[in-house]
């Protein structure tokens, strides 16, 4: 079946919709607490994962630099247990991770802000002015996380296939329009071609974090693609001996087969000060 990611805001009932509508599909939940289980596996703290998960850059060079390695491993768990198959991703950009992949059913579940307040605020058992703030922390935190990481608007209705607002309709309902719509026809993918996609993401994924957790390169201008074990590598880098380095690191992750380098060296002069 389809996989389905699943965007929502801080109190609109989203996680139980989430929980319950696997439990029905058989689904495994791919979420905060699935992350963290695994997370050791791939080198991440709690800490790694508390400051990148579903959080927009600090602009700090040295604190960005290990913020890029952590959110891509933490892709890259996304991206391995959607191979598995018959999954829902709660947050964490999975429509936006997946967007090649076409069997994808992407739904938004939203409330009203004062709604939400009051919800997180009884769940909670906080000050509504102190829930407030959170929620509206919140929803800049992951608005600009999915604007800076991947360009797009999370408001905007076009982007999902299923929009739910929890004011109006049950929770019972939302479940069962996910679980639904799950099923349509339109999501149906050639047997065979998401796995492909998934694995050539993955390798792709694995060639980003290594070269972002190299401190000595700077790839901030280049770009990787991966397809069946062959590793396309374009943009610029600042030196030979640097893309060099670059083109090593990519030859030994475990999978690639072939690298087609189509980078081009940019020297920048520094220029004296004048007076």
């Amino acid at each position: 079946m389809a996989i389905i990611t699943i965007s929502r805001e801080m109190g609109s009932g989203g996680i139980p919709i989430a929980v319950e509508a696997a439990q029905k599909l058989g689904y495994a939940l791919i979420d905060g607490d699935s992350i963290r289980e695994v997370a050791g596996e791939y080198g991440l703290t709690e800490e790694a994962i508390e400051q990148a998960d579903e959080k927009p850059p600090a602009f700090v060079d040295a604190l960005d630099d290990q913020l890029a390695v952590d959110l891509h491993q933490i892709e890259l768990i996304i991206l391995e247990k959607a191979l598995q198959g018959n999954v829902i991703i709660y947050g964490r950009g999975g429509q936006d991770l997946l967007k090649q992949v076409a069997n994808v059913f992407r739904v938004r579940i939203i409330a009203p802000f004062e709604e939400r307040v009051e919800r997180w605020a009884e769940r909670e058992w906080l000050d509504p002015d102190y829930a407030r703030i959170l929620v509206r922390r919140s929803d800049q935190q992951r608005a600009g996380f999915i604007k800076y990481y991947f360009d797009r608007d999370w408001e905007d209705p076009l982007d999902y296939d299923l929009v739910i607002n929890t004011s109006r309709l049950s929770h019972e309902m939302a479940v069962k329009m996910i679980c639904d719509g799950v099923m349509d026809s339109n999501l149906v993918e050639r047997k065979g071609a998401s796995k492909k996609i998934l694995s050539n993401l993955i390798l792709q994924k694995k060639a980003e974090i290594a070269l972002a957790a190299d401190k000595e390169i700077d790839t901030l201008h280049t770009e990787l693609t991966a397809a069946e074990g062959v590793i396309t590598f374009t943009g610029h880098m600042h030196s030979r001996e640097e893309r060099t380095r670059a083109l090593q690191i990519i030859e030994a992750i475990d999978g690639v087969t072939e690298i087609i380098d189509r980078t081009k060296i940019i020297q920048y002069r520094n220029f004296p000060d004048e007076h």
